[in-house]
């Protein structure tokens, strides 16, 4: 079958990294995640991948530390995830590339926009950790600045529900699920599915989104293939 999309970037949440155990690397569901990944990989997919670090760092939510050192403990986390991810993508034969927004260039490459698109022409997954590198912006924000840098054809939005809903599910049992949506709808009615800031940069650039559960790691492939799951944002 021929994927759907050429490039994309796949956001995954620190939460889904740490499975059943709520915090940490749950290094099962990694692989079974990263099983999922090597299925688009194996299909030819370009992959970049930004990574949350909510297993590890939910500082600002406190209130009680600097919110810019708050972040920049959060971007830490980010590249410790990225590291886990990307080590087990190599252990599957998958050719993975580091790179961060703040420099550690013992562990990883700096973030340098061309090298990152050549690193994806020449078959090889990106994963960005550090999110923007600045504070105050989220992950989501990076996935959706990543998305508009490395010309993605798609955001695909791997979180803890299956879809997009009109309240939270696991607190209204009559919440509905959108099949599809406008970002500006999202925008107007401030739906929770990602921050503003994001979703206003992938409405300027014209990219897509594909809300969909990461309980079952084959959602990312089927989403690679244009499969109807989760919840499309256009």
């Amino acid at each position: 079958m021929k994927p759907a999309y050429k490039r994309v970037l796949l956001k995954l949440s620190g939460e889904s990294l740490a499975g059943k155990k709520g915090s940490g690397l749950d290094f099962d569901e990694i692989e079974n995640i990263c099983r999922g990944i090597k299925k688009c990989y194996d299909a030819g997919v370009e992959i970049g991948i930004v990574v949350g670090g909510g297993n590890f760092w939910r500082g600002r939510s406190s209130g009680k530390m600097d919110r810019t050192r708050a972040d920049h403990i959060g971007m830490l986390a980010t590249a410790m995830n990225a590291l886990a991810v990307a080590d087990a993508l190599e252990a599957m034969n998958v050719e993975v590339r580091v790179m961060t927004a703040i420099s550690m260039q013992q562990i990883a490459e700096p973030y340098i926009r061309n090298r990152a698109i050549r690193h994806l022409e020449k078959g090889r997954v990106v994963i960005f950790g550090c999110g923007t590198g600045s504070p105050f912006f989220s992950t989501d924000t990076a996935s959706s600045l990543r998305a508009a840098e490395i010309e993605a054809d798609v955001m695909l939005k791997a979180t803890m529900v299956d879809g997009v809903y009109d309240k939270d599910p696991h607190k209204f049992d009559d919440a509905v699920k959108y099949e599809s949506l406008k970002l500006s709808d999202v925008l107007a009615q401030h739906l929770g599915v990602m921050d503003s800031t994001a979703a206003a940069m992938c409405e300027d650039n014209e990219i897509p989104i594909i809300v969909f559960s990461i309980d079952d790691p084959d959602n990312i492939y089927r989403a690679c293939m244009g499969e109807n799951i989760g919840t499309i944002v256009e």
